[in-house]
């Protein structure tokens, strides 16, 4: 492995978008996942349903933390359960069965930028997580969550929205994420203290 897949030398803690092969997975720069044993294992482990040639995909912005153990599932592990049995009756004992066995398709599963997802959470297929959300540690993420709010619990609720609408309008248009890292590292500490004026006025350099 290349040294520079590791956070800071940290052997817990990966660039994901150095790692990923599958083709319907995508991750910005400067995503990490941590994982105590060991975080390479995040395109198997951690979302596998996304790697087995079907066609949807999981996308994952830029500067987005995600802990340990988090999973993303996809539409392939779904079952349809409008019959009497949602047993994969064709795929387990053969084609005799004489029917097809059809997925329940919920689509595309993203996941904005700047997004932290707390440990053990689990995000369920064709789920849209919007830019600077925050999904606590357990969450079990089955509809879209608004930027920059913070939700939790199984099924995740609402906990609070973390700033007020003009607030979140300002970040959605400044997109610090999509500066050049030299820009983002000028101006690291009024992004994580929340300085408005500076990243407003940084935002004029482009």
């Amino acid at each position: 492995m290349e040294k520079d897949i590791y956070v800071a030398g940290s052997k817990n803690h990966v660039f994901l978008n150095k790692l990923i092969d599958s083709p319907n997975i995508k991750v910005g720069d400067y995503t990490f996942y941590h994982d105590f044993v060991d975080p390479t294992r995040f395109e198997s482990l951690n979302a596998g349903y996304f790697v087995k040639g079907e066609k949807v995909k999981l996308t994952i912005g830029k500067y987005c933390s995600l802990a340990d153990g988090i999973q993303f599932i996809s539409s392939l592990a779904n079952h349809p359960i409008d019959g009497f049995s949602g047993y994969p009756f064709p795929w387990v004992l053969g084609e005799e069965t004489g029917y097809e066995y059809v997925y329940p398709d919920k689509g595309d599963t993203l996941v904005g930028n700047d997004v932290w997802i707390g440990a053990k959470a689990t995000i369920l297929p064709g789920v849209t997580i919007g830019d600077g959300a925050v999904i606590g540690a357990g969450a079990m993420v089955t509809k879209d969550v608004p930027p920059y709010t913070v939700v939790g619990g199984n099924p995740a609720r609402l906990i609070r929205v973390r700033f007020p609408d003009g607030v979140v309008d300002q970040l959605l248009q400044l997109r610090w994420w999509d500066w050049p890292v030299e820009m983002v590292i000028r101006h690291s500490r009024a992004i994580a203290h929340g300085d408005m004026d500076e990243l407003v006025a940084a935002a004029k350099e482009l």
